[in-house]
């Protein structure tokens, strides 16, 4: 039986880039066809230049009918399938957004800023909640706020929330600094699912067991509950083939630096990494199917990676 290779969408930001150069983009990657086709350039003047990785480039990607949702790093874009802008949303508590998933008529959002959750209502087009997580007495915890007034948290990064992922079970989240994947219920009561290495990028639920990125040890990772573990060691190539290699300034992201993660089915999971590389696994097979590179600039990583769900 012949298998379909996916397409992807996947989004990337340039650490330590400097203004009047790009700052990342959204590109589309066919792997049956081999074809990788760029369709935004983020280059913006007001990108804010400041911290490690900051405002430059575009993040979390999610779809909701024929509408492409894309966020920045303080703004939510609405674009059609030919990625032109429709609408963009900004909101005084997003800051620093990660990835974003839609559930049902809701985007959430991760404001890494704000050790915080937001969530925006595609029938209403606003942020209508938000979710404070905090760590009181040894014990995760925190408080719903409304991201229309001007009484929710301050800005604080504690956590360094970086992934979201909503389904019929509830809300999970997890962050650099968590240290574990955290599962959010109806009542807004915080539990850990299961521990994380420190630095862990994209955890989610994924068949009967754990998918992530265990950014510090260069892999991507599957531990099933029934025992089965797989991990697949992120691309790398040789130093001399690196552009901007050896570059000394701590915002350049470091080669195999993995980030950016979708599962294709219930097969297939696909993976993003520095120098801006996207790279397909089969989990039945235990295998790499391949692997693509955008660029061998090491200060392009990829950071949102989706399904392509239309069928052009």
């Amino acid at each position: 039986m012949t298998i379909k290779l996916p397409t992807l969408v996947a989004t990337s930001v340039v650490r330590g880039s400097q203004q009047g150069e790009s700052h990342g983009g959204v590109y589309t990657v066919d792997f049956e066809k081999q074809q990788v086709d760029q369709h935004i350039d983020w280059n913006k003047s007001n990108i804010n230049f400041d911290g490690r990785g900051a405002d430059r480039g575009l993040r979390g990607i999610a779809f909701n009918g024929d509408d492409i949702l894309i966020a920045a790093s303080d703004e939510l874009f609405r674009y059609d399938r030919s990625f032109k802008i429709k609408t963009s949303n900004k909101n005084h508590y997003l800051k620093h957004c990660h990835e974003i998933c839609r559930f049902e008529q809701m985007i959430f959002l991760t404001s890494t800023g704000f050790d915080s959750l937001l969530a925006f209502d595609l029938g209403k087009m606003k942020f209508v909640w938000g979710f404070h997580l905090q760590r009181q007495y040894n014990q995760w915890a925190g408080h719903t706020f409304d991201p229309g007034t001007t009484m929710g948290p301050l800005p604080v990064n504690e956590f360094h929330i970086n992934m979201v992922h909503v389904d019929h079970t509830g809300i999970y989240l997890s962050g650099l600094r968590t240290n574990a994947l955290l599962h959010l219920n109806g009542k807004m009561e915080v539990s850990e699912v299961c521990s994380l290495p420190s630095g862990a990028h994209n955890a989610r639920p994924y068949r009967e067991g754990l998918l992530f990125n265990d950014t510090n040890s260069d892999c991507l990772r599957y531990s099933g509950r029934d025992g089965n573990n797989v991990a697949f060691k992120i691309e790398t190539y040789d130093e001399a083939d690196i552009e901007f290699s050896g570059v000394d300034d701590s915002r350049i992201a470091r080669q195999g630096f993995g980030r950016g993660l979708c599962p294709v089915g219930d097969r297939f999971v696909a993976g993003g990494s520095s120098p801006s590389t996207v790279s397909l696994y089969d989990l039945n097979g235990n295998q790499k199917v391949g692997s693509v590179n955008l660029t061998m600039d090491i200060r392009n990583a990829i950071h949102g990676l989706e399904p392509w769900p239309y069928k052009d």
